[in-house]
C-alpha cells in the first residue's frame, strides 16, 4: 500500500488525520539458524519490508486498532491491558502495551493503523516488525525516551508470555536495530553485537517465500527447543557450559556418545551452525563470497538433515536456487516448515533467476513462490506526516 493510500485508509477508519508514521523492520538471517535460543551468535539484517503504523494520540484510555485489508477497529483499554491475550488479532500489540506499562512507561490512548509489508508466515518476522513498530509508537506517545535494545527485550517478552510464541531475541533485536547496509552480529547470551559491513559487490541477495501457509505456534518448534535442552543438560554432566553455542566442534564429537538420536543430531546442528556463524562474518570481511556461499548452502543441509525443519518446499526453492549458475549459495530462513530462502545471486541475473526459479518451483509444488526485491535498512523511523 502506498503512504498517500494508507493515510486515506486511517482517515476512512477513524474519521481523523494521521499524525505520526512509526516502521520497524522486518529482518532476514544472514546465517545461525536455530541458535539464538541456544545462546548463539546470530548474522541478521534489517530489510525495507517493515510493519508501518500511522497514528494519532488521541488521550483516553481506549488504543483503538485497525488493519490493513481487515475490516472492523480492535479495541483495548488501557487499564485491563491483562486481559487480551486470546485475541486472534491485536494480541501482540497488546502484549507489548502491558509489559511497556509493567515498567512504568503510560500507556496513552491512540488510534493506529497497521500497513505491514512484512508477508505474514514468510520467516521474515512480521511479528517482530510490528512488537517492536508498537513499542515505539506507545513510548513516543507517553513522551518516554527509550532504549532500542530494551524495547526488543519488551517486544519478545510480549511475544514469549503473552502471545505463546517461544521465539529468541535475534527478531526483535534485528528489527529494533538494524542498520542500512549493516549485518548485526549478536551474541544472544550477552546481547554484545557488532555491525558488520554487508557488501555484496555485484551479487545481491534474493528473497524467496515457498508460500507453505505455517504458523509457529502450531510447528514442532518447541518440541526443538525442548530437544537441544534436554542435549544441553546431558553435556553439561561434562562440560562446564551455560548454553549448547559454548560447546566446540571439537567438545561436540568427543562427547557426543552421551546423547542418542534425534537428540545428538539438533545438539550438532547447533554446535556447527554457530562455526559457521564465526566462519560467515570471517569470508564477509575478507570479501569471500564463495566461501559465504558455500557456508549458506551447508547451513541448509543441516537444517534438512539434521535439526529437520525445512520440508520439500523450502528444499525444493533451495537445491533449485543452487542449481543456478550465477548463485554461489542458498538456505531457509526462519523457523522453518514453511517461508523463505535467501539466495546470493549475481545481480545482473536476478530477473533470469527469479524466472527459471519460479517456473520450476511451481511445476515441481503446484503453486507459486513469491520474490522480493530486497535492501538492507535501518530498523526503526519515526516520521512527523
Amino acid at each position: 500500500m502506498e503512504r498517500t493510500e494508507a493515510i486515506q485508509a486511517f482517515e476512512s477508519v477513524f474519521k481523523a488525520k494521521a499524525e505520526d508514521l512509526f516502521t520497524a523492520a522486518g529482518r532476514i538471517n544472514v546465517i545461525g539458524e536455530h541458535v539464538d535460543y541456544c545462546g548463539g551468535k546470530v548474522f541478521p539484517a534489517a530489510l525495507n519490508l517493515r510493519c508501518n503504523i500511522y497514528g494519532r494520540k488521541t488521550g483516553g484510555n481506549k488504543i483503538r486498532m485497525a488493519f490493513r485489508g481487515i475490516d472492523g477497529i480492535v479495541e483495548v483499554d488501557t487499564t485491563r491491558l491483562n486481559d487480551y491475550r486470546e485475541l486472534k488479532i491485536g494480541n501482540y500489540q497488546a502484549g507489548v502495551a502491558y509489559f511497556l506499562q509493567q515498567t512504568g512507561v503510560e500507556i496513552v490512548g491512540c488510534d493506529l493503523y497497521y500497513d505491514c509489508t512484512v508477508p505474514f508466515g514468510s520467516g521474515l518476522s512480521s511479528s517482530a516488525a510490528i512488537e517492536v513498530a508498537t513499542s515505539v509508537a506507545f513510548c513516543e506517545y507517553a513522551g518516554v525516551a527509550y532504549d532500542k535494545v530494551k524495547l526488543a527485550l519488551i517486544s519478545q517478552r510480549a511475544e514469549n508470555e503473552y502471545a505463546g510464541v517461544n521465539c529468541g531475541i535475534m527478531d526483535q533485536f534485528a528489527s529494533a536495530m538494524g542498520k542500512k547496509d549493516h549485518a548485526v552480529l549478536l551474541n544472544c547470551a550477552t546481547l554484545e553485537y557488532e555491525y558488520v559491513p554487508l557488501q555484496l559487490g555485484a551479487y545481491c541477495l534474493v528473497v524467496a517465500n515457498c508460500n507453505k501457509p505455517h504458523n509457529l505456534v502450531e510447528s514442532k518448534y518447541n518440541v526443538r527447543r525442548q530437544e537441544v535442552e534436554t542435549a544441553l543438560k546431558a553435556l553439561q554432566t561434562v562440560l562446564p557450559i551455560s548454553c549448547l553455542a559454548e560447546v566446540t566442534p571439537k567438545q561436540f564429537m568427543e562427547n557426543k556418545y552421551l546423547l542418542s538420536g534425534v537428540v545428538a543430531k539438533r545438539a550438532e546442528h547447533v554446535v556447527m551452525e554457530c562455526d559457521r556463524v564465526n566462519k560467515a562474518v570471517e569470508a564477509l570481511k575478507a570479501g569471500d563470497l564463495v566461501e559465504l556461499g558455500a557456508l549458506l548452502n551447508e547451513s541448509h543441509y543441516s537444517l534438512r538433515d539434521l535439526y529437520e525443519v525445512t520440508g520439500k518446499e523450502l528444499d525444493t526453492l533451495s537445491a533449485l536456487a543452487r542449481k543456478e549458475t550465477d548463485c554461489l549459495g542458498s538456505r531457509m530462513i526462519g523457523a522453518g516448515f514453511g517461508g523463505c530462502t535467501i539466495s546470493i545471486v549475481k545481480k545482473t541475473a536476478v530477473d533470469g533467476f527469479i524466472r527459471r526459479v519460479g517456473k520450476a518451483y511451481q511445476d515441481s509444488i503446484g503453486y507459486k513462490a513469491s520474490f522480493y526485491e530486497t535492501s538492507i535498512e535501518d530498523g526503526i523511523t519515526v516520521e512527523k506526516l
